[in-house]
């Protein structure tokens, strides 16, 4: 059952998730593990950025992992595989970049060695993440807010797509009921 908090992303929550995640048990071969779930627009790389600071804990962040527009799951997969797996195990775990103006995977970078991990976004809670994760906070926006903050963000590159990729967090989301496992909500919009 998550609670909900309804707030804009300010220091006070930033502060309050922070503390409960240093709270948490270790989910991982002894790494606290804070997944930052939400909708395209929600604020997860806000908070995510906000709240690892706070922490002063390396950030892993899915934009970095979808291999292109229609990549949401292959992303899951990545996180799981170099990421999490690795961490569980005990071992140094590490990603790589996928370059989107060249279309594919780029350089490695290695996860730093910490007591705590941030992953920050759509797919860092999945199902498959899931026994990994210390807790799982989730981002809640309204439609229209989530599309105005995007497309602000990223603009003519991401317009074009912001259907298709819409139509892949719906289905991954409803298949994975990542809201309804949350630990917390934050309503951002």
């Amino acid at each position: 059952m998550s609670s909900g908090i309804t707030t804009g992303i300010t220091t006070g929550i930033t502060t309050g998730i922070a503390a409960w995640a240093r709270a948490r048990p270790p989910g991982t071969g002894g790494t606290r593990v804070l997944a930052v779930e939400g909708r395209s627009g929600s604020g997860k790389s806000t908070l995510a950025t906000a709240v690892a600071a706070e922490l002063g804990a390396p950030v892993v962040r899915m934009d970095d992992l979808y291999p292109g527009w229609d990549g949401l799951l292959d992303g899951v997969d990545a996180l799981v595989e170099w990421v999490l797996r690795p961490l569980g195990l005990g071992r140094p775990a590490r990603w790589r970049r996928y370059d989107w103006a060249a279309g594919g995977y780029a350089e490695w970078h290695e996860v730093p060695r910490a007591g705590i991990l941030v992953l920050d976004g759509t797919g860092s809670g999945a199902l498959a993440a899931a026994p990994y994760l210390s807790g799982l906070v989730w981002l809640e926006a309204p439609g229209e807010v989530r599309r105005t903050r995007a497309l602000a963000r990223d603009g003519d590159l991401y317009a074009p797509h912001w259907e298709r990729w819409a139509a892949q967090e719906e289905r991954f989301h409803a298949r994975d009921d990542v809201r309804g496992r949350a630990d917390l909500t934050v309503v951002t919009g």
